[in-house]
This record gives C-alpha cells, sequence and structure tokens, in this order.
C-alpha cells in the first residue's frame, strides 16, 4: 500500500516542538470527560486560550466543519488542530492521543463486567448507573432541542424522525438522509459569500484512497479469514457503515446502534446497553467508545476460532475502534485543506440544519426506548402491518424511576459532575438490594 500524502502542518507552527505537542493531547485525551461538549471546551482552553496556538475563528470554523461530517466530532476537531500544528503526523497522534486513554479504560472495564458483571451486587450497582443513563439521555435530549428546534420545519423534521423511528422501524440512515435532503430543499436560503477553495484535490483524493484502503482491510482479511457471513465480519461491516452515515453525534448514533445490536443482532440486551452508555459517560474520551463494549460483548458471544473467549472479545474491540475511528482520518485529511470553502457553502449548512433537526427525534426515540425497557423490565413488539408498538409486559419499577428523577435533578438544576452522579446512582442501586428493597435484574 502506498505511504500517504503528507500534508503540510501551518506555517505559523514550526517553532513548535513535538513534546510539549504530544504531552498536551495526552492530557486532553486523559481528562476529556463530559462528552463532546466538555471535551472541545477543553480544547478550546488548551490551544485558544493558553498558549495561543490556534486563533479562536479558525478553531470555530474548523468546529463548524467537523459538525457537518459523520462520526465523532470531537475526535475530528483534535485530528484537525494536530494537523493544523504539525501536519499529517500531527493530526494522527492528536487523534490517536484523543482516543486511546479512554479507550484503555473501557477496556478494563469491559472486562471486568464480563468477569463479574452477574455478581449479585454487581448488578445492582449497575442497575443505579443506569437509571442515572436514563437521566443523561432525557438531559442531552433538552439541550438538543433547545438549541435546534427553532422554526416549524425543525419541528416537523423532529417528530417525522421520531414517528419513523419509533413506531415504524424505518432503518436510521434512511432518516438521516430524509432529514438532510428536506433541510437542503426547504430551509432558509441565506445570503453568502463565495470563498476560493485552495487545497489541492488530487492530494485530497489519494489521501482519500489511502485512509479507505487502510480503513477496509481488516474487514477483508475478516472476509477472506471467517467468511463474509461471519459474526465478526459482520459486526465490523455494521460498524463500518455505521462510521459513514451518523450525523449529529454520539447520541443520534447510539439509537441505530441500539437498534441493531439489541433487536437486529442480539449482541447484548437493552441493559446492557444502558451499562455500557454510563461506562463510557464516566470515562474520558469520545462518548462513541461505548461500541467498544459492545464489540467486546459482541466478541464474547460470537463463536469463532480461538480457544480463549478473551480473544473474540478483544478481537470485537479492536475491530469496532478501528471501523469507528479511522474513518475520522480518512474525513480530515482529505477534507481539511478545503474547509474555507466547503464550509462557506449554504446549501451544507442547511442540510446539517435539517439533520440537526431531525436528531432530536432520534434522540427522543433512544430516550423513550431506554425509559421503557428500563422501568418496566421486560418490553415486548407488537406488529401492526407497517406499524410496531412496545407493549411493557413487566411491572413498574419505582426505584429505577426515582434514581433516575433524582439523577435529572442533581445533573441539571445542581450542576453535579457527572463521575460523581454516576457513583451516586451506582451506590444507591447497591443500598436498594442490600436493604432488601430492590432485586438486581
Amino acid at each position: 500500500m502506498p505511504t500517504p500524502p503528507v500534508l503540510p502542518p501551518a506555517a505559523d507552527s514550526a517553532s513548535l516542538a513535538w513534546r510539549p505537542f504530544l504531552l498536551l493531547w495526552l492530557k486532553i485525551g486523559a481528562l476529556g470527560f463530559g462528552g463532546p461538549a466538555g471535551q472541545i471546551a477543553l480544547m478550546h482552553r488548551e490551544l485558544v486560550e493558553q498558549r495561543g496556538w490556534l486563533d479562536d475563528a479558525r478553531f470555530l470554523r474548523a468546529l463548524n466543519f467537523c459538525m457537518l461530517l459523520p462520526g465523532p466530532e470531537a475526535q475530528q476537531l483534535a485530528t484537525w488542530c494536530g494537523w493544523r500544528l504539525k501536519g499529517t503526523r500531527g493530526g494522527l497522534a492528536a487523534g490517536l492521543l484523543f482516543v486511546l486513554p479512554g479507550a484503555l479504560v473501557l477496556a478494563l472495564l469491559t472486562g471486568l463486567y464480563l468477569s463479574v458483571g452477574n455478581v449479585a451486587g454487581v448488578r445492582a450497582a449497575l442497575f443505579g448507573v443506569q437509571a442515572v443513563v436514563l437521566a443523561l439521555v432525557a438531559l442531552a435530549l433538552s439541550r438538543v432541542a433547545a438549541k435546534a428546534l427553532r422554526d416549524r420545519l425543525a419541528w416537523a423534521l423532529a417528530i417525522m424522525a421520531f414517528v419513523l423511528l419509533f413506531f415504524f422501524a424505518v432503518p436510521f440512515p434512511l432518516v438521516v438522509l430524509a432529514a438532510g435532503v428536506a433541510g437542503w430543499l426547504f430551509g432558509p436560503r441565506l445570503p453568502a459569500e463565495p470563498v476560493p477553495d485552495r487545497g489541492n484535490w488530487g492530494r485530497s483524493a489519494r489521501s482519500a484512497l489511502f485512509w479507505a484502503g487502510l480503513w477496509a482491510a481488516p474487514l477483508a482479511g475478516l472476509a477472506l479469514w471467517l467468511g463474509p457471513a461471519h459474526g465478526m465480519t459482520t459486526l465490523g461491516l455494521f460498524f463500518a457503515k455505521m462510521a459513514t452515515v451518523t450525523f449529529g453525534g454520539a447520541y443520534a448514533a447510539m439509537a441505530w446502534v441500539t437498534q441493531a445490536a439489541v433487536e437486529t443482532h442480539g449482541w447484548l440486551n437493552a441493559r446492557e446497553m444502558l451499562i455500557g452508555l454510563g461506562l463510557a459517560e464516566s470515562t474520558p474520551g469520545p462518548l462513541v467508545l461505548v461500541f467498544q463494549f459492545v464489540g467486546g460483548l459482541a466478541g464474547a458471544r460470537i463463536a469463532g476460532p480461538w480457544d480463549a473467549a478473551w480473544v473474540g472479545v478483544l478481537l470485537g474491540m479492536v475491530l469496532v475502534l478501528w471501523v469507528t475511528f479511522v474513518p475520522s482520518f480518512l474525513w480530515i485529511f482529505a477534507l481539511a485543506p478545503h474547509l474555507d470553502g466547503l464550509a462557506a457553502r449554504p446549501g451544507l449548512a442547511r442540510a446539517l440544519s435539517g439533520i440537526s433537526a431531525a436528531v432530536v427525534g432520534v434522540m427522543a426515540n433512544l430516550a423513550l426506548w431506554f425509559a421503557l425497557h428500563l422501568l418496566f423490565h421486560t418490553v415486548e413488539a407488537e406488529q401492526w402491518g407497517l406499524l410496531r408498538l412496545w407493549r411493557p409486559t413487566g411491572e413498574f419499577d419505582p426505584s429505577a424511576a426515582g434514581i433516575a428523577l433524582i439523577a435529572w435533578a442533581l445533573l441539571g438544576a445542581a450542576k453535579r459532575p457527572m463521575g460523581v452522579v454516576i457513583l451516586l446512582g451506582a451506590g444507591a442501586g447497591w443500598g436498594l438490594y442490600a436493604l432488601g428493597v430492590a432485586t438486581p435484574i
């Protein structure tokens, strides 16, 4: 495979030494709690406010550009910042260091869950974590809705997305595509000045081909080794597809992954999905590291030609990490030189606005789906032609509702740190079990 085209660093960064550059990105990766908002704020403080390595206007323009791309926008922004400061090698280093600390922590937590997750006391603590996660999703939904739903078109697209996903099980990519087209066609047309594109599209094409080949190589290897229909190949192909169409942030991607991983493939159940999200929320790094947890559990349950179960777990986690994050390098290294020209196109902005509105409906679907499975323990889907209805078949669990409401108040009104609230939720779940009030499930 040919070497990737090396893109030049920023003209004003020649004096920036590698040691402080790498140490800073290791720090950002290790302290990047709080989801995309917290991570982007941390990068802005370190790179713009404290060190002045980037100016505010360029940082914000890059952020808007990354929000146009599928995949984790915070990691893409980190990659862009590294590229801007130290070229391709800097972008690669920044993107990797942004992800690796959290990935290592979550790998350990996934192993612990698989080892002791069935112990009653541990299950009780994780039950409390699930209730806190429900509150987190509800708060995220309210915040995104406040920003995205500013006109009738946005409200219509949000409602459309919710109805199509929750009641008709329309595939997530089709919903996103429809919302983007609707935003492009019917969104407000604002005047914009054309910005010249100073990038080299030939170099960008070579970069895209290199990274696309690197991204696809493990999938091709799995198909040759295990067969195209093997569960591990299916796992890789699903998350590869997810990485190319999931606009709108981690919670939007979660809706599609949850639908497929739980209902279609059976890699894990709804409660385990909540546990994984709770673990990802309480560790540094991108929130989409929850997919690593999904990959680990799927790998543990997919039969293969390996004798030890941990091989499947490790293979599943590494595979999901690879196909989820490598595309970010493709997008940035291929498109970053064209940032100014692309970001100034009003059609893209209108399409993104439509997708952002639909994400509210996507998140509402996820929140309601999680709530039904957490609060009623067992839920069954009933199909009436094209219409799908969810019917709770278990009893309402007041302890789960109580923990979720308290967590919502602590996170929202009281502004308590997320990690602290997750620990409190785990303690509450264990305490209710110890008192005999709740039974771990």
